[in-house]
């Protein structure tokens, strides 16, 4: 059991929006279209080129 006595209100709002800030974030991308957000990663980029 994990227990809350020492933290403060103000550190497990911070988690907690951390939290729901990055499962918002990954069901951004999970929802659009996923060549858009990996064109800008570098090493996965390259992948996606077609030669035309």
């Amino acid at each position: 059991m994990i227990s809350y006595v020492g933290c403060s209100a103000g550190l497990l709002k911070s988690v907690v929006l951390a939290v729901w800030g990055g499962a918002g974030g990954l069901a951004l991308v999970h929802f659009t279209d996923w060549r858009l957000i990996l064109d800008f990663v570098p090493y996965i980029n390259g992948k996606f080129k077609t030669e035309d």
